[in-house]
Parts: C-alpha cells; sequence; structure tokens
C-alpha cells in the first residue's frame, strides 16, 4: 500500500525537533527546580514546605483560584453562548476584548484593578459606603483580579463547541416537547460539558500561579491575603534559592495534579458524551 506524503519532515526528524523544544522550553527548567530543591535534604525541604505561613500561602492561593474558577465557568458560559447565539452591534469588539487579558500586562492590570476597588476607587468605594464590603487587600479583591485574568479560558474552550452544535438537534427537543430549560441540559449541555471542564482547569492552574495581578491588589497580610508566589519572590529577594524553589516544585506538583485529573475527567466525559462508556 503506499503510503502518503507528508508536508512535514519524516517521524524521526519531527519528533527530534518536538523532544528538542519541549525540553529547552519546559523540561529544562521545570528539572533546575529539583536541582535546587535537591541541595537541601529531605527533613529540611519538608520544613520549608510545610512552614505555617507558607501552607497558608497555599491555602490562598488555591481557594481564591477554586472560587474564582466557579464564578468564570458561569459566567464564561455565558458569554460564549451570547456571542455565538445572537448578532448585535459590537458583537466583534467583545468578541475581541475577551482576550484582553492575555496580551494586557498583569502589572497593569494589577494596579487598574487596585485602584478601582479600593475604599476611595469607583467601585469600591459604593461596595464600602453602600454594604461595609472592603474590596482590595483582602480575599475577594484577589478573587475579582483571578476572575480577569481566567475567563478567557473558559470563553475560548466553550465557543468553539458552542459553533459546532447543530441548531437542529435544538428544534428537534422543542418539537417533541421539550423546554428550554430540559433542552440546554438534555441537549447542549453534555455537548460542552468537555469543554467547560478544560476551561475551568486551564483558568484554575492559571490562576494558582498568578502573580502581576494580584500582589498589588492582596495587600500580601502574612496568613491572611499573602499567595503563595509573593512567599517565592520573597525568599529569591533573600537569596534563598531552595527555599524559593522548594516552594515553586511544590506548586508545580499541584499544577501537574490538576492538569492530569483534567485529562482523565475529559476522558471519560467525553467517552460518556460520545456513546463509548
Amino acid at each position: 500500500m503506499k503510503k502518503r506524503k507528508s508536508v512535514i519532515p519524516g517521524f524521526g526528524i519531527s519528533l527530534g525537533i518536538t523532544i528538542t523544544i519541549l525540553s529547552i522550553v519546559v523540561l529544562i527548567p521545570l528539572c533546575s527546580l529539583v536541582v535546587f530543591s535537591a541541595k537541601l535534604s529531605f527533613s529540611e525541604f519538608v520544613y520549608t514546605v510545610t512552614r505555617p505561613r507558607v501552607l497558608s500561602g497555599y491555602f490562598v492561593s488555591i481557594s481564591t483560584a477554586f472560587i474564582a474558577s466557579l464564578i468564570n465557568v458561569v459566567m464564561g458560559l455565558i458569554l460564549a453562548f451570547v456571542l455565538v447565539r445572537y448578532d448585535f452591534k459590537g458583537k466583534k469588539f467583545i468578541d475581541g476584548i475577551i482576550e484582553l487579558p492575555f496580551a494586557l500586562p498583569t502589572a497593569v492590570a494589577g494596579i487598574s484593578l487596585t485602584h478601582l476597588t479600593t475604599t476611595n476607587g469607583w467601585v469600591g468605594s459604593i461596595f464600602y459606603k453602600l454594604f461595609g464590603i472592603q474590596i482590595a487587600y483582602t480575599r475577594i479583591g484577589i478573587t475579582i483580579a483571578l476572575i480577569f485574568i481566567g475567563i478567557p479560558f473558559v470563553v475560548r474552550s466553550v465557543q468553539p463547541v458552542l459553533e459546532k452544535i447543530d441548531i437542529q438537534y435544538e428544534e428537534a427537543a422543542f418539537i417533541l416537547g421539550a423546554n428550554s430549560r430540559t433542552t440546554f441540559f438534555k441537549v447542549i449541555f453534555p455537548e460542552i460539558l468537555p469543554a467547560i471542564i478544560s476551561g475551568f482547569t486551564l483558568a484554575f492552574a492559571r490562576s494558582i500561579g498568578e502573580y502581576g495581578s494580584v500582589v498589588f491588589i492582596a495587600g500580601n497580610t502574612p496568613y491572611e491575603t499573602e499567595i503563595a508566589p509573593l512567599l517565592i519572590m520573597s525568599e529569591l529577594q533573600e537569596y534563598d534559592y531552595s527555599a524559593a524553589t522548594s516552594i515553586a516544585l511544590v506548586m508545580l506538583a499541584i499544577a501537574v495534579v490538576i492538569l492530569s485529573v483534567n485529562a482523565i475527567v475529559q476522558s471519560i466525559v467525553s467517552r460518556r458524551v460520545n456513546g463509548l462508556a
């Protein structure tokens, strides 16, 4: 049987280029974390990554990232649905501005959000005067910053899947007597569920390691609003590279676990949606 001619180089060359790029961009920098962390003994490593202040930093980063990602799932789904199913003036502008958090420097985003949400800011003053809620320099402010940087992941994950869903399936459901709620949960939701899981996981993993947009609005109060990436920067400023890389290694392990769970769950859900399980 005659093999089809490929437009890219042979398998050997392609695999070599892939491994080389992957090693330079990902594997070698990650291996450096292990090398620097290895300078500590196991007991020193455990002590470094389990200090009360460090554990508090893990909790603040993970809890706020989780809450922000859940909010992003709801709001991102609504945004994606509006952009796919409706035509209106300014649609192209809104569709483009969704990716602004990708292009905007995180420090700029952090400073802007801080000025808006302080007790003297446009938004923060309203919440503080009417409800007595302080946004900036609290975990609420951290969550808002993480929502800002995470929502594009959900929208861009769900949007292409929604575009591929044939409207005839929904029309058939209506003809058979299903209402809008039943049609959404029985026809649309199963199709977009893998994309929702993917968007949530990407936003969650991204938010855990976020630094630039959070450090200004967090207030950085130990045991309250101090995030794990800030602890890493603090150790680096003190030239304690072993401690910094140890904390970074734990954050890396958390990210790997999250992405691995995402891959497993997506595989299971996709198989069930496609009737393979």
